[in-house]
């Protein structure tokens, strides 16, 4: 079978994406009538009815809707694999997802020394707060936090992050808090970590209970939450090493720093490193904790 013609795979993910022929003309500076006649070739070419037509409307059916969607995918990919040809011919570039708050502060500031040893490499830098699919994502790799158990990829161990519950001095005008008065005042959550309350309360030896509070997407933004007093933040002390050192956050409790987990570096197990991966791979182990040098 023939790969359908790309105007035609455009003009219904703009369909889908939009709602209308006249919007999709639009968008493409075409007009109807020539939207209409791709989409009438893409019918015709799969064999399959793909638009409900009714009331002078042109719907798609849920089938061709799905459909869209992995084109608008591929699209995507297509769009940036030719940024990245465009910028890089070479093919010394690589894609690499990040956490925000982790690679902005752990990662970035290193990130000179590696463009020194390896000026060849063009590191580009998207942020993904969650795992996703390598299949589906133009990644090379991505910086993870948890466990090691993203499917069907290697792993090497960066560095196992400590947190501590830290908060504004108003909200501690007698020092640290026992665990109990800590579990009544409003506790900061971040959504990529929902139990890491519960989890930390539970080294503590205490069976945490509801735990209430608001929820953030970035460490960024609870950082800042906690520094105008809303609430007391469960922090990377990495993250919070000047406002600690500057009495900006104190911390909220006595306990020591404890690790619910660390940052990987992962890539897909599925196919060969490129040489730009290897190069960035080998590099990072030197960052890496020193019990953690080599790929688990």
């Amino acid at each position: 079978m023939h790969l359908p013609p790309l105007p035609a795979l455009r003009a219904l993910e703009a369909l889908d994406r939009l709602g209308s022929a006249t919007a999709v003309a639009q968008e493409l500076n075409l007009t109807q009538s020539a939207v209409s006649r791709q989409l009438k070739t893409l019918e015709d070419q799969l064999g399959v009815t793909l638009f409900l037509r009714g009331n002078r409307a042109l719907r798609l059916t849920p089938q061709a809707r799905s459909f869209a969607g992995t084109v608008r995918e591929v699209l995507d990919r297509l769009t940036e694999a030719a940024m990245a040809l465009r910028l890089d011919p070479s093919g010394g570039a690589l894609n690499l997802a990040i956490l925000p708050s982790f690679g902005m502060r752990w990662l970035v500031p290193r990130l000179p020394d590696f463009t020194r040893r390896h000026p060849e490499v063009t590191v580009n830098l998207t942020t993904r707060l969650r795992p996703f699919s390598f299949a589906t994502e133009p990644l090379d790799a991505a910086l993870h936090f948890g466990a090691p158990d993203w499917p069907d990829t290697h792993h090497l161990r960066l560095m196992t992050e400590t947190v501590q519950p830290l908060a504004a001095p108003s909200l501690l005008p007698d020092g640290p808090l026992p665990l109990e008065a800590l579990r009544r005042l409003p506790l900061l959550h971040i959504q990529t970590r929902p139990d890491a309350w519960a989890d930390w309360f539970t080294t503590q030896g205490l069976s945490p209970g509801p735990l209430p509070g608001p929820t953030f997407d970035q460490f960024t933004a609870i950082l800042q939450a906690a520094l105008h007093g809303l609430g007391v933040a469960l922090l990377p002390d990495y993250l919070s090493a000047a406002e600690r050192a500057a009495g900006t956050l104190r911390p909220a409790h006595e306990a020591a720093p404890v690790s619910l987990g660390a940052y990987y570096l992962v890539w897909p197990a599925d196919r060969p490193a490129p040489p730009a991966l290897v190069a960035f791979r080998d590099w990072l182990a030197l960052c890496a904790d020193e019990e953690d040098m080599l790929p688990r």
